[in-house]
């Protein structure tokens, strides 16, 4: 077990743009850093645009390999979807324009490319195939393909339940769900069968989960209705083109932020950050461990909030996440396990036991990483305790081709007196390419 250590932590230092991180002068974050389009809303973005009536305006997509599986997805389901770039035009199909999958549809490493399209497949006749590469292939699919098939499609997984799968689509059935998980992805997957098949669906989740689906939805016309949990759509004959900017990932923000909440000095500014309430989490838990934080220049964008994210450092201190304030941070969990090492006190995380399933199974992934450094870790059968400490941190992380784990220990590698080897620096390319720029940039 942990002993609470109540002596000061030691202060952040400067991080480095070498994926080896190493120790420089002391850290004062300065200026401020744009981070990418949302990867959420990206996804969601290019698939109404090419169900979409009419043509789309589509500026800030994330231009990342996950959102560039999705758009190839979309191609080989007969959407004009061009290359991705700054600004896009998308010259929507309909709702009943797009056709089953001439050849597989690669999702690479992307689970949301996987599920939210398989929706789309469930409801076009003829037979998708989905594939991924390695990681993606160990990933569980039968919590799609369930609501899937009690509305009519067949599905047909991997003996271990997971890629590749076969979509056989068609006519489907109305649908009343009740979700064992709180899933914006399995979620997403039911909404978009119902409005291609143009049936009605209901999905009740245990908490909820990201809603940027309904949001877009209800922006483009929609006929969709949100009550406690649970979420329903109705027979919607089109779908209305968007004239869209995608806000910028707080996930993404997340990783500049603890560098700020970590520094010695100064404030970072990190405008146009999405500030939808189930994404916010993290910024939440990392002002009540101690981080000076505060919004400025709110608005509203296509249903959202979007504003300036500013971060000053704060003396931190350990805290408790569990029940249904994970699903808010599930993505920042492995960060906000790395924040806790410079905290004072033992951070607990419960009730995250998803964090298995994802690009690794990053419960033992962290742990297994922070003991590395030399950082006390418990693993739990749903999170994990991490004990705050002083010491110099040094070792190999393994990343596992998983980019918020690569980059969670990037920020951590870059403290004073460290000395942290990332086996995996690109894999940061999923989601946020230039990520190493700009943890450079933010102190340099």
């Amino acid at each position: 077990m942990f002993r609470a250590d109540e002596r000061q932590r030691q202060r952040a230092r400067r991080p480095v743009l070498r994926p080896r991180t190493r120790a420089r002068a002391v850290v004062k974050v300065h200026g401020a850093v744009t981070v990418p389009g949302d990867k959420s809303i990206s996804h969601r973005a290019l698939i109404l645009a090419a169900l979409g009536d009419g043509r789309s305006r589509l500026r800030g997509v994330l231009r990342s390999a996950d959102v560039e599986s999705t758009a190839g997805a979309l191609r080989r389901l007969g959407a004009a979807v061009p290359p991705l770039a700054a600004e896009l035009h998308v010259d929507g199909m309909g709702l009943r324009g797009l056709h089953a999958a001439d050849g597989s549809l690669d999702c690479g490493n992307s689970g949301s490319s996987a599920r939210l399209l398989a929706g789309v497949a469930a409801a076009l006749p003829g037979a998708s195939t989905f594939i991924g590469d390695a990681s993606l292939s160990r990933r569980p699919m039968r919590r799609v393909a369930r609501p899937l098939e009690l509305m009519g499609a067949r599905i047909v997984l991997a003996e271990s339940g997971s890629l590749p799968m076969t979509v056989h689509g068609g006519d489907l059935r109305p649908l009343d769900y009740a979700s064992d998980t709180a899933s914006a992805q399995v979620k997403s997957a039911v909404l978009l069968a119902g409005l291609v098949a143009g049936v009605p669906v209901r999905v009740v989740e245990p908490a909820p989960s990201r809603d940027h689906t309904e949001r877009m939805l209800v922006a483009r016309g929609a006929a969709v209705v949100r009550e406690g949990n649970g979420v329903s759509l109705e027979p919607t004959a089109r779908l209305a083109a968007a004239d869209l900017r995608v806000p910028g990932d707080p996930s993404s923000a997340a990783f500049l932020a603890a560098l700020a909440a970590l520094a010695d000095g100064g404030e970072l500014r990190l405008p146009g950050v999405c500030l939808n309430p189930t994404r916010t989490g993290f910024f939440h838990v990392l002002t009540r461990m101690g981080a000076r934080l505060r919004v400025e220049d709110e608005a509203s964008v296509d249903g959202d909030r979007v504003g300036t994210v500013v971060v000053a450092p704060g003396e931190l201190v350990a805290t408790r996440v569990d029940g249904p304030e994970v699903p808010s941070l599930i993505d920042e969990l492995p960060l906000l396990a790395c924040v806790a090492a410079r905290a004072v006190g033992v951070t607990e995380i419960r009730g995250a036991g998803e964090l298995r399933v994802k690009e690794s199974d990053r419960i033992a992934a962290v742990v297994a990483n922070l003991r590395r450094l030399g950082v006390e870790a418990e693993e739990l059968p749903d999170g994990l305790l991490v004990q705050g400490g002083r010491g110099p941190l040094r070792g190999r992380v393994a990343s596992h081709g998983d980019h918020r784990l690569a980059m969670a220990f990037g920020v951590l590698g870059a403290l004073d007196g460290s000395d942290v080897a990332i086996d995996d620096p690109g894999c940061v390319a999923v989601s946020y390419p230039d990520f190493w720029r700009d943890l450079a940039g933010a102190a340099s």
